[in-house]
């Protein structure tokens, strides 16, 4: 399966390409088109980078990457050995790994030189559906997730689903959360063939994988072509994509962003709350309830923490950058498939219906 999915912004346009077995080749098409390539790669995927010829002769840097290199330091540690290799304005910065590399490279690539080029080659579930497509990047502070960064559009990405075989379960089942993620708030036709199917996504079976990846990379475009920026308050508001991410992001705040949780796996408890919340405020019905929970736990995936209700959780939200004015913003449900940001809501009223 080959698909290309286009990405029309207003100050830049970028594709979004799938294909199998890809990685070598795409590699060499950009070396050979572009004189000053440097190459971001996380250790635990070089062997992806060796495949490519000649690449002792490319310019590359690798990293050990955790959620811990989304920091200051590492800024200035890989920027200023960006600045070391040469990079100029005519530069394009490759970057070869998950999540947290794109994050960081994306930052790096929109301030070093006030903006070189980026290409995405995203080597997680979860980097392919959701953190290399759309823009967003930054870096962590003591004070929670992701509150230092821009808006920066990747000149291409490149999503090979093979290079997940290698990929543990519980990182499949953490990307896989942002899948069934985008199904819960924008199409219940696809979530009902990921109940159907989910099974063959784990177990590798690329065409099914394939067009996951493909169904999600789509409803993602759905919302970031019309809000690239986040400043919309309709249904076509980018912030729906953050449903589950108000209670997650605060989880992986609390815990230092350690191994107890993937971001998956917080995300998911936080999905789980806030379909409880859209129950509680009798948006949704008890059956689209039963139907979320039961899919979460056929395929592994948490539904709670035995934290998610402790104060800390409370005192980290009000501080998270999707709010303002001491109220909450939440992504809730009507049904599944259909979602809707609910502004301005009391935290006080949320934990008193939370806890009933």
């Amino acid at each position: 399966m080959n698909k290309k999915i286009n990405f029309s912004l207003k100050e830049k346009k970028y594709s979004v390409e799938i294909e199998l077995n890809s990685i070598k080749n795409k590699i060499e098409s950009i070396t050979n088109t572009n004189s000053n390539v440097i190459f971001l790669i996380d250790k635990k995927v070089f062997n992806v980078f060796k495949k490519v010829k000649n690449y002792k002769n490319l310019k590359y840097i690798t990293i050990n990457c955790s959620e811990k290199i989304k920091s200051f330091q590492y800024y200035s540690i890989l920027s200023n050995k960006m600045l070391s290799l040469g990079v100029n304005r005519k530069s394009v910065l490759v970057a070869i790994g998950g999540g947290t590399l794109g994050d960081l490279a994306g930052f790096i690539a929109s301030t070093l030189l006030r903006g070189v080029d980026l290409i995405l080659i995203p080597t997680t579930l979860l980097s392919q559906v959701d953190s290399s497509v759309g823009g967003k990047n930054g870096i962590n502070t003591n004070f929670g997730k992701n509150l230092v960064g821009t808006f920066y559009q990747p000149k291409l990405v490149i999503i090979d689903p093979y290079v997940l075989s290698s990929l543990p379960k519980r990182e499949l089942l953490s990307g896989y959360a942002e899948i069934v993620k985008h199904a819960i708030i924008y199409d219940q036709k696809f979530f009902n063939w990921l109940n159907r199917n989910s099974k063959d996504i784990f177990k590798l079976k690329y065409d099914v994988l394939s067009k996951a990846i493909y169904k999600s990379v789509s409803i993602k475009k759905t919302y970031v072509v019309k809000d690239e920026k986040e400043k919309l308050k309709n249904k076509y508001s980018r912030a729906i994509l953050n449903f589950g991410h108000t209670f997650g992001h605060a989880l992986e705040t609390y815990y230092n962003y350690n191994k107890r949780l993937t971001h998956g796996e917080a995300i998911s408890i936080g999905m789980m709350i806030a379909t409880k919340i859209s129950y509680k405020l009798n948006y949704l019905s008890l059956q689209d309830v039963i139907k979320i929970k039961n899919h979460f736990i056929a395929n592994s995936l948490p539904i709670e923490d035995k934290e998610m209700y402790n104060k800390k959780i409370f005192q980290i939200i009000y501080k998270d950058k999707k709010n303002t004015d001491d109220k909450v913003n939440f992504i809730l449900l009507k049904s599944i498939g259909k979602s809707f940001l609910k502004s301005n809501i009391n935290l006080n009223k949320i934990k008193k219906l939370l806890n009933k």
